[in-house]
């Protein structure tokens, strides 16, 4: 599948339904693409989205798929980057690209072995040791507007 989006948000079997409607709305805000491969942590109805409050959510673009190899199959994506709590090297460092994949993993457990061992990855600074990992929203969100700011857009 070819795409004409400046940045793509993927979220790997997201748990917590609040996280990903702000993740959303963040990407909304920047005409970014949302991709959710399943399974999910909640329900994705209508009827769900409305009593979230999501409101914006039918304006949103939005792909799933029902699993990594399912999404690896469709996309052939170029340029995929990882972010997990366990990298070594810090998203600040890396070069975007148009059309990059920011990957992101689950809220309880994030990316597992099999996906940051075929990808690059990297991680946000965190300076105090009394902080395990950021909230999956808060660091998309960050991401988001780092590949903003890198790519001009």
């Amino acid at each position: 599948m070819v795409n004409n989006h400046w940045l793509n948000v993927v979220l790997v079997t997201p748990e917590i339904p609040g996280n990903t409607g702000s993740i959303g709305r963040t990407c909304l805000a920047l005409n970014i693409r949302l991709i959710l491969i399943k399974p999910y942590g909640f329900e994705l109805s209508e009827k769900a989205l409305r009593r979230a409050g999501l409101d914006y959510w039918q304006y949103l673009e939005l792909t799933e798929y029902q699993s990594w190899q399912d999404f690896i199959s469709s996309e052939k994506p170029q340029h995929l980057i990882g972010l997990s709590a366990n990298a070594t090297k810090t998203f600040f460092s890396t070069q975007l690209q148009p059309s990059s994949y920011l990957v992101f993993g689950p809220e309880s457990r994030g990316l597992p072995l099999d996906i940051t061992s075929k990808i690059d990855s990297y991680k946000l600074p965190i300076v105090n040791e009394h902080v395990r990992s950021l909230n999956l929203s808060n660091a998309v969100t960050t991401c988001c507007y780092e590949a903003f700011r890198q790519l001009n857009v």
